[in-house]
Formats: C-alpha cells, sequence, structure tokens
C-alpha cells in the first residue's frame, strides 16, 4: 500500500464518524476516550493516537492507541506542537515533522503529525494528536473528521 492509498477518504470519514458517535451514546463514560482512539487508530495512516486532556498548564495523555508508549505524558502548553495547537486553539497540520522546530519526537518512524483541539465553550480543554509513518499524510478530510470527533468528545475532556 502506498501513503495515498492509505489516505482518508471522504466514504470511510463518514463511516468513522457515525461509528465514533455510536461509541460515545452508548459506551460507559470512563471507556469512551480509550475507545474512541482505538477506532481512530485503525486508519492506516494514523500509527498512534492519543488524547490529552488539559490540567492546569499541561496537557496529560489520558487515552492512546498504537504500537507502544510515547514518552511524552506530560506536555506543556506552547511546547511543541501539540502546545502550540493548545495555545493557539487551531488544528495544526505537519506535513514533515523533520523540518517543524517544534516537533517533539515521539517515535522515530513518525514523518507526519495532526493535532487537533478540543474545545468547550470556545476554550481549549483537551486535543487529540495523531501521528503517521507517511510524509503528507494528512488532508483536508483528516482535519474535519478530527474536528468532528473533538466536538463529539469535548465532554469527556472537562476537568
Amino acid at each position: 500500500m502506498t501513503p495515498s492509498d492509505a489516505r482518508l477518504d471522504k466514504e470511510r470519514a463518514k463511516e468513522l464518524l457515525v461509528h465514533i458517535e455510536k461509541l460515545v451514546a452508548s459506551n460507559p463514560k470512563e471507556s469512551v476516550l480509550g475507545d474512541v482512539v482505538k477506532a481512530l487508530n485503525e486508519v492506516p495512516s494514523y500509527s498512534w493516537v492519543g488524547v490529552y486532556r488539559l490540567v492546569g498548564n499541561e496537557l496529560v495523555l489520558c487515552a492512546w492507541a498504537g504500537p507502544q508508549a510515547t514518552v511524552h505524558t506530560r506536555i506543556p502548553v506552547g511546547k511543541g506542537v501539540c502546545g502550540w495547537a493548545a495555545r493557539s486553539g487551531r488544528t495544526e497540520i505537519v506535513s514533515d515533522v523533520s523540518k517543524d522546530s517544534r516537533y517533539l519526537e515521539c517515535f522515530t518512524n513518525t514523518k507526519s503529525e495532526i493535532v487537533v483541539p478540543i474545545l468547550s465553550e470556545g476554550k481549549v480543554v483537551g486535543e487529540l494528536d495523531i501521528d503517521g509513518t507517511a510524509l503528507n499524510a494528512y488532508s483536508l478530510i483528516d482535519k474535519q473528521l478530527l474536528e468532528a470527533v473533538a466536538e463529539r468528545i469535548s465532554t469527556y475532556c472537562k476537568g
């Protein structure tokens, strides 16, 4: 499979959002975030998926799915791509992490990253962080899907 074959298409994104909406509606509160990251990790271009909650001035990892854990379980707001997205409240797509000085290396095989703030009442309460092993792995389709997912899980990220 080439990197372009692994990219998310509109139809798969719609199916995935419906699946996540069902997970959010039917699962116990304590398992929702874990179930959501596992569902997202099924997308071939999403090699690692994490949800961080904003606690004070730090992002704290609360759920993840992927081949291994990250050493970055706490990230100060403003540090790295994750901290930058938390500060700005805007989605960050990094097509080549080797060319972005903000990138905090988690895995040597990561080539792309997308970070989506999770907002509640206009304020950042957490974020979705997704790594990919291909350059330029994420498109507008990923951004739209993940922003919709962030909206659906925002109540599970409030402190």
